[in-house]
């Protein structure tokens, strides 16, 4: 029988302070159990995933000691793991009477607690009256610990989409804003400031996908001021592509444009990850401006740097610019060429390999490509074939809190509706109709 499930806190809390993604985890739990062993491991994300919701709670001796070794701790209790198959003692040393007088007393605290609480607004019990104290020196702890926020949010980011916790990464920056005018040693002041503007970037891209335009601008324009006072080119860029994107999302190609050439200044500090990147940024502004040939050319450029990138070289954010990524954007700038029946097998396996890439790590990139891949084949080519593609994109979209997956979907909606008597574009738009209302 299966019982309810009872996640993992201990896991979930020791991950969450490391800064590890669960990918991260997993590929470090293998190595080390082929350093000991000899034999690869064979984790994934999925299943440290299953050990975080405790849907498994007792690696085997291997794994347990690969655990211990990379969290640093004694014991497999540390971890939260405990064996299935031995019946655990909820309560072992009380006597009846005493689990009795146990149970009168929270009855009668939890009474008086509910008491209290309902002469009170909800909103005032969750109002902070000590705000954790901001250091008055600050050192490399303190700027690992933003970047392992920056890392954590990020991560939660592409996998859920930013309408849940956008405001509590907003917090953190506010807090990490603060750090900023506590001492700091001139060797440090640079990292802090990079960190900074990193965590920056990732609260004003959760803003951006939950639609607040606003909030994301002055998210941004922090982290460029950041940038630019640390002397980061590589943060600066990627700062200002981000700020490219949204101008182009808005429907302001000609400021993306200008943005994404501004970022390729001295573009020989970058890496070729990041002039890939940009280049096609770069491409996606010139598509909506409808300057075909200069769009294509862009796209070349972006696939001539990308194929010379050395990941290893690149900063840590720039970890999320790999094959799907870079397959979906210029797919993404390919795809108003296409509907207009230019470059359609290009744009469409570009898009397919990005769905075809990524992991669960990034559900919420794969959900964009898929409904755009749907959105290509309803619009050019077979309407069913696009419908099936479309139901399993909803599959993904349907875990993802994010404004722009809900645009993606009235986009195929409509698309979808000039093809309604079909069988499967009834069941797609039945499944729309509930995701947009």
């Amino acid at each position: 029988m299966v019982g309810h499930l009872v996640p993992n806190m201990k896991l979930q809390r020791l991950l969450r302070e490391s800064g590890m993604t669960q990918r991260q985890l997993a590929d470090l739990l293998n190595a080390h159990v082929e350093q000991r062993g000899g034999k690869p491991g064979r984790y994934t994300d999925e299943t440290i995933r299953r050990y975080l919701r405790g849907e498994r709670t007792w690696p085997n001796p291997r794994y347990r000691e690969a655990f211990r070794h990379i969290f640093d701790v004694a014991s497999d209790h540390d971890l939260g793991f405990y064996d299935q198959r031995s019946t655990p003692t909820l309560v072992a040393d009380t006597t009846e009477e005493e689990s009795v007088r146990r149970s009168d007393f929270f009855r009668v605290a939890l009474g008086t607690a509910a008491t209290f609480a309902a002469s009170v607004p909800l909103k005032d019990l969750t109002r902070l009256t000590q705000p954790t104290p901001v250091p008055s020196v600050v050192g490399r702890t303190e700027i690992q610990q933003v970047l392992n926020t920056a890392h954590v949010f990020s991560t939660w980011d592409n996998t859920y989409g930013g309408g849940l916790v956008r405001e509590a990464v907003a917090a953190q920056l506010t807090y990490a804003v603060e750090l900023l005018n506590a001492r700091c040693a001139a060797g440090h002041r640079p990292d802090l400031l990079t960190a900074v503007g990193f965590l920056g970037q990732i609260s004003a891209w959760m803003a951006f996908d939950a639609f607040a335009h606003d909030d994301a601008r002055r998210m941004l324009r922090l982290a460029l001021t950041c940038a630019e006072q640390a002397g980061d080119p590589h943060l600066r860029a990627e700062v200002l592509s981000r700020m490219a994107r949204q101008a182009i999302w808005c429907g302001d190609p000609d400021s993306g444009l200008t943005l994404s050439e501004l970022a390729l200044v001295r573009a020989e500090q970058l890496t070729p990850t990041e002039r890939a990147n940009l280049h096609s940024v770069r491409a996606r502004a010139l598509a909506a401006l409808h300057r075909v040939d200069e769009t294509v050319r862009a796209v070349g450029q972006a696939d001539d740097e990308f194929d010379n990138r050395v990941p290893d070289n690149d900063p840590p954010w720039m970890a999320y610019y790999d094959a799907a990524q870079h397959g979906g954007d210029t797919g993404h700038a390919l795809y108003p060429l296409a509907v207009h029946g230019r470059f359609r097998s290009e744009a469409r396996h570009r898009l397919e390999t990005a769905v075809d890439g990524h992991g669960d790590t990034y559900v919420r990139s794969r959900a964009f490509a898929r409904l755009k891949l749907a959105s290509l084949v309803m619009a050019t080519c077979d309407p069913a074939e696009g419908a099936a593609i479309g139901q399993s994109a909803l599959d993904d979209a349907a875990h993802v809190r994010s404004h722009r997956a809900d645009w993606y979907l009235r986009e195929l909606n409509s698309l979808a509706a000039t093809h309604s008597t079909l069988d499967g574009v009834v069941d797609l738009r039945r499944r729309l109709g509930g995701l947009t209302a």
